[in-house]
């Protein structure tokens, strides 16, 4: 049975810092949640310089797991609790903040040295209420540690998180989600499938898709309703994708600024915790 779409969300610019812009096609304001799913930001693509200074400074989080695809380029990752990697074209990293830390994120200075293009999707994946106040911890893979998945002549898709065709991810997870990110030739058609009851997401970086019927284009996100496993998806133009599905945590959410708790009290717990220095500090 297919999927039915339930919202065609258009991604909107977002200032983040006062020098970098995102794209945010999740949270929208026809539709907040997706629960595990929280937020998705999509930067570039851009160019980048030679001899440029972009780098997010030191900020805090609590609570869910920040996890980015590198569609482009080569991001560093550095924490207070004591994590670093470096990932470029086509590889993840999976961050797990836990009961808190403070991280900075951007180019490395390597890539900020010789310029080039940078482009990425990050999102936020929630976790359960019994895990969040768990120790932090990092990961990372490159694109040739994820496998190849539905693979055909002009489809490049990679399991970044989950198992599927007896493949298998090497990034672990508190919440079980499957991601797959890549790109799909003009004319092309992939199957892709998420259980009944599950949420599932399909983003837009590149290009143009026909989804069970339904037209979008890039930075645009379509969700789909929790009934129904099947998902037939025709590149318009020669596309890229993010697909993500998974089981959905139960639980009420409070997220706010760098934060996704289960209350309100939480986050203001959090926001206090951050101005009084108990995520300590980050030399990056």
């Amino acid at each position: 049975m297919k999927k039915n779409i339930a919202h065609v969300l258009t991604g909107r610019a977002k200032q983040i810092t006062p020098e970098e812009t995102v794209i945010q096609p999740l949270p929208h304001k026809d539709f907040r949640f997706a629960n595990p799913f929280i937020v998705i930001h999509h930067i570039g693509p851009e160019t980048i310089a030679p001899g440029s200074a972009m780098r997010i400074h030191p900020h805090p989080h609590r609570g869910f797991s920040p996890v980015t695809f590198m569609i482009s380029g080569e991001g560093y990752h550095m924490d207070n609790a004591g994590h670093s990697g470096t990932i470029t074209d086509g590889g993840i990293q999976w961050m797990f903040a836990g009961k808190g830390l403070l991280h900075s994120e951007g180019p490395t200075k390597e890539m900020l040295k010789r310029g080039g293009t940078w482009e990425l999707i990050q999102i936020w994946v929630n976790v359960p209420k019994a895990h969040k106040w768990d120790d932090p911890y990092y990961q990372a893979a490159t694109a040739e540690e994820l496998p190849f998945v539905l693979e055909q002549d002009g489809v490049r898709l990679r399991l970044a998180s989950g198992e599927l065709e007896g493949k298998k991810s090497p990034m672990k997870s508190f919440t079980p989600i499957t991601a797959i990110v890549g790109t799909i030739a003009a004319g092309k058609t992939v199957n892709l499938s998420a259980r009944p009851g599950d949420p599932a997401l399909l983003y837009v970086y590149r290009g143009q898709v026909m989804v069970n019927g339904t037209a979008a284009t890039m930075h645009q996100l379509y969700v789909f309703d929790t009934e129904g496993d099947e998902i037939a998806l025709t590149a318009s133009s020669d596309a890229g994708i993010l697909f993500l599905t998974g089981e959905p945590i139960n639980e009420p959410i409070a997220a706010k600024d760098n934060f996704v708790m289960n209350t309100a009290g939480e986050v203001e717990q959090a926001l206090e915790d951050y101005r009084n220095g108990v995520f300590g500090t980050l030399q990056y």
